[in-house]
């Protein structure tokens, strides 16, 4: 072959994968939390008045908060809070309302009453799955919505198809991988990278590896943080061009001068 040719195919790519960079922003979350869901909301009105949006990439990372919960369809959420904390019912219902309340403020609807507690572990692997084909964020917005709107079972496997189906994956593709252990690894690599990096709690944030906020902050408070890492990313990944100081040259047509 050509090596002219081949050098020419080489620097298309390199200056492909240059111009594709984005800065990325990681975020860990928990389909069953509620803060999560406001936290992801709250993150897109920051991002929808940020100027470079299309050079910023998002990674959705999978974390429990309950690892060890049985699925339980006969209870509902309220319920576990008040058993997990030792708290009566009215009182973990007080909790679940208010957090319910700040939600609505920014458009979310949270059906409480019938939200079902199920361990999220299938959930993710089915995020983590829907991230392959790029539909991770389509993924965590239906998850969010089943949980907490539609009081959907979460982790039953024919909910967990129709709603990998409903966000455009292939229902078979879906079957598959939730029929087997596909996927497992990488939640628990998310988890792992989550402890190695003192994630206490979530949602939880980071910019570029360098920056991070924990919890649903205000949209404004997102915008900054991300007008900051942005600002710091772009001086070292500044896009495809070269600073050229003019002189005597040839040009392709003959012209020299």
């Amino acid at each position: 072959m050509n090596p002219f040719l081949n050098l020419k195919n080489k620097t298309r790519k390199q200056t492909k994968k240059i111009m594709n960079k984005k800065m990325e922003v990681e975020i860990w979350s928990d389909v069953m939390c509620p803060f999560c869901y406001i936290g992801k909301r709250k993150f897109e009105m920051a991002l929808e008045k940020f100027q470079y949006i299309d050079q910023i990439k998002i990674d959705w990372k999978s974390y429990q908060l309950m690892p060890d919960l049985k699925t339980q369809p006969n209870k509902n959420i309220n319920t576990l809070l008040s058993e997990a904390k030792g708290i009566s019912l009215e009182e973990a219902k007080e909790m679940n309302n208010y957090v319910a309340k700040i939600g609505e403020q920014i458009g979310l609807k949270y059906n409480i009453d019938h939200t079902i507690p199920a361990n999220t572990f299938n959930a993710h692997r089915l995020i983590q799955f829907a991230k392959t084909e790029n539909k991770g964020n389509e993924a965590e917005e239906r998850l969010f919505e089943a949980y907490f709107s539609e009081g959907k079972n979460i982790d039953d496997m024919p909910t967990l198809i129709q709603l990998g189906v409903e966000i455009g994956l292939d229902k078979i593709a879906v079957e598959q991988v939730l029929e087997s252990e596909q996927f497992s690894e990488a939640v628990q690599i998310d988890i792992y990278e989550s402890q190695q990096l003192g994630v206490r709690g979530v949602p939880f944030f980071v910019f570029d590896r360098k920056t991070a906020i924990s919890g649903a902050q205000e949209p404004q408070t997102f915008l900054q943080t991300l007008e900051g890492a942005f600002e710091e990313w772009s001086k070292n990944n500044p896009k495809y061009g070269i600073n050229v100081i003019d002189g005597q040259s040839c040009a392709p047509d003959g012209n020299c001068d």
